[in-house]
């Protein structure tokens, strides 16, 4: 860049960028990763999920469950994570552990456009969702919470992000 003349602060920009958006890369590989060999099982899934938050009937929401992904997370298309996105309230253990890594690459990459703090950082007690993961996930969700805890977007959760790291559910792993 200086050989075209840019000035320092731009190449000194251009720089920290390509430092954080290879930060970025890490923490999406480590996420890939730790949720790699993970499958829904009997969890409950992503349509099937926004069906009982759209007080769908029990034989609408199997219907609907016909539709989710259950073999491969990273098959989830973003627009059917953005049209679920409150399926995050529904999901049992198992549904978590399969959806939680689609929604946390979605979000690094800017791709899904709400915050998963909610989810993420409430008190411990209603964790219960998180219980099925392994040591390997639980550090890759702390290493995206390092990440967004410096992100602008997610300034006013800052000190919500900063507590369930250092005292909260996420301090356990």
């Amino acid at each position: 860049m200086k050989q075209y003349g840019y000035d320092r602060k731009t190449i000194t920009d251009a720089e920290e960028t390509l430092c954080l958006w290879q930060m970025m890369k890490d923490i999406q590989t480590q996420i890939e990763n730790a949720f790699a060999d993970v499958t829904l099982d009997d969890g409950i899934g992503l349509w099937q999920a926004q069906g009982m938050d759209d007080y769908k009937s029990s034989e609408e929401c199997l219907a609907l469950r016909e539709r989710d992904e259950k073999s491969n997370w990273s098959k989830i298309p973003i627009q059917d994570l953005k049209d679920c996105h409150s399926s995050l309230s529904f999901f049992d253990a198992e549904g978590m552990r399969f959806h939680l890594p689609a929604f946390l690459i979605a979000d690094l990459r800017g791709e899904w456009l709400f915050h998963l703090t909610f989810y993420l950082c409430r008190p411990t007690e209603q964790m219960q969702q998180f219980h099925l993961l392994n040591s390997a996930q639980r550090q890759a969700v702390k290493a995206y919470l390092m990440w967004i805890s410096s992100d602008r977007d997610y300034e006013a959760q800052h000190g919500e992000i900063i507590n369930s790291l250092n005292i909260g559910y996420w301090s356990m792993s």
